[in-house]
């Protein structure tokens, strides 16, 4: 069986700030830490993606903390890092040739937040043909407002996001189904 890579995303000290509000899933790192020692004993592929803004007062500028990786998910000198711009890993950066010059035909991804880097990269993963898997509890959504102006718990958004990508773009799975399976 080929080994799929692990996308990392934006496992950033950013997230930890109070602007986001409430989150679910507070396990989400614990469990990001638990795939990147599975796949790091195993010798399969990482890969890192770091959020980042022109912006000197967005917490993603390289010049501010919030720019970091969190010390769970740091990578390795030889993990790859690629840094976006935007919500899908793929655009602007050069991983879908990274991934297809390496062989990589599916990806498992997980990080935060889940309605959007990570959900935008999985329906791009989708669609330019990789087997793609996000692991439910090792990403995480904030509370948001809705299009009426209702707060959405971040459980809510979280399960809604999932649901959305389930079977269209990507299979939804468990850091313990997916560690048992492999």
């Amino acid at each position: 069986m080929q080994a799929s890579a692990l996308l990392v995303i934006d496992v950033q000290h950013a997230f930890l700030d109070a602007k986001w509000g409430n989150r679910n899933n507070p396990q989400a790192e614990e469990n990001i830490g638990t795939l990147l020692a599975h796949w790091r004993q195993q010798q399969w592929p990482v890969v890192h993606i770091q959020h980042t803004s022109d912006d000197v007062t967005s917490l993603f500028h390289p010049s501010n903390d919030g720019f970091a990786f969190k010390d769970v998910a740091t990578p390795l000198a030889h993990e790859p890092i690629f840094t976006k711009k935007v919500n899908s890993a793929f655009i602007g950066t050069n991983l879908e040739a990274y991934l297809r010059d390496h062989h990589l035909t599916s990806v498992v991804i997980c990080g935060l937040t889940t309605p959007h880097c990570v959900s935008t990269t999985t329906r791009m993963s989708g669609n330019l043909g990789f087997q793609t898997k996000i692991v439910a509890d090792a990403t995480a959504a904030f509370d948001l407002f809705n299009h009426e102006g209702k707060l959405m718990t971040a459980e809510a958004v979280h399960h809604a996001a999932l649901t959305e990508l389930h079977h269209e773009f990507a299979q939804i799975v468990t850091t313990e189904e997916l560690i048992k399976k492999r």
